[in-house]
């Protein structure tokens, strides 16, 4: 990372996300459920809120209801974030049927066109609106072919229907396919490595309500930190903290670190030394433009995730102490 400000104060008064409570996990977390195939991604979300009593919980990316695989599960504060889970790339496990016998190497020569960029039409049952779309499909690799039955790993946009590519790759094939089955097997940062089962998670609800036992559940709740893993990151000072919890903006003068690269009006999190999620907003200069000034508005804050008094206002001790409002210059 960059580093604006050397001098920047240690940050003593905050929490790493891995020290909190199981509560406080449950109060602000995101699960990743392994969904099984048959319900609908709204059941099974159902299902899971009453196995773990949450106040609110809200799930990123709609599986069909016989696809299987990665649901992330935002709890409390972190259904705020669900925007960014449904925007995130995704990568699937598919088996795909053709409807005619064709060679090996003419079957991969096809696949391999919908590599890249591709024109798609959403299927006739999906829920937008049906219009030609463009989507990414940044890798499709074919694992294995078995008579008529092709298996195939492919990362894309979040949006992409392999349904689609599925039937457009039976068209060009001359002999018809469909999707035989299909498991989401990373949603963002989120893999099927993490995901849980709904048995496992109400089992170990159970025994951290009844026996204490919490290791089993903290190993199924992520901290909402885990949510803006993809997103740029502002490490902002201490000392302005609580002024952006208020609904300040941040400015060049509240940023301690950041990273390389960030792009004018890109979606940024701003985040506490300690990594602690802040806020999310649109950056309001370039990285190379905020290093470069020591004023000015740096980032326009869009949600604040933090409570309001978990930093303590400086800079009303810094008038209460006589001196100049320091910190508050830095917001």
């Amino acid at each position: 990372m960059l580093i604006k400000d050397p001098k920047t104060l240690p940050d003593k008064w905050g929490k790493r996300p891995s020290d909190r409570s199981v509560g406080e996990l449950l109060g602000a977390g995101v699960i990743a459920l392994d969904k099984p195939s048959g319900p609908t991604s709204h059941q099974a979300t159902a299902w899971a809120k009453r196995a773990i009593h949450a106040d609110k919980m809200g799930h990123g990316g709609t599986l069909d209801p016989y696809v299987s695989g990665v649901l992330p599960l935002c709890l409390g504060k972190a259904v705020r974030l669900t925007d960014l889970v449904l925007s995130s790339d995704k990568e699937y496990m598919c088996i795909m049927r053709l409807h005619g016998d064709r060679p090996e190497n003419r079957i991969r020569e096809v696949l391999g066109r919908f590599q890249g960029k591709i024109y798609q039409m959403p299927p006739v049952r999906s829920s937008v609106k049906r219009q030609l779309r463009i989507r990414t499909v940044s890798e499709l690799e074919i694992l294995e072919i078995k008579g008529r039955d092709v298996l195939m790993r492919v990362s894309c946009d979040a949006g992409t229907y392999i349904r689609t590519i599925c039937t457009d790759a039976g068209e060009a094939l001359g002999c018809g396919a469909n999707m035989l089955e299909l498991r989401r097997s990373r949603s963002g940062a989120m893999t099927e490595k993490e995901a849980v089962t709904l048995h496992d998670l109400t089992d170990a609800y159970v025994f951290w309500q009844q026996d204490g036992r919490e290791a089993w559940l903290r190993s199924m709740v992520m901290p909402m930190e885990r949510l803006v893993d993809p997103l740029p990151k502002i490490i902002v000072k201490p000392t302005a903290v609580s002024s952006v919890c208020h609904g300040a903006d941040l400015s060049v003068r509240g940023i301690n670190m950041l990273d390389e690269g960030i792009r004018r009006n890109a979606l940024v999190a701003l985040m506490t030394a300690r990594g602690e999620l802040i806020a999310i907003g649109k950056a309001a200069m370039s990285a190379e433009k905020i290093m470069a000034t020591e004023q000015g508005k740096a980032v326009d804050v869009d949600r604040v995730l933090m409570d309001r008094d978990h930093y303590p206002r400086m800079w009303a001790f810094s008038t209460d102490l006589g001196e100049t409002n320091a910190a508050d210059r830095e917001v």
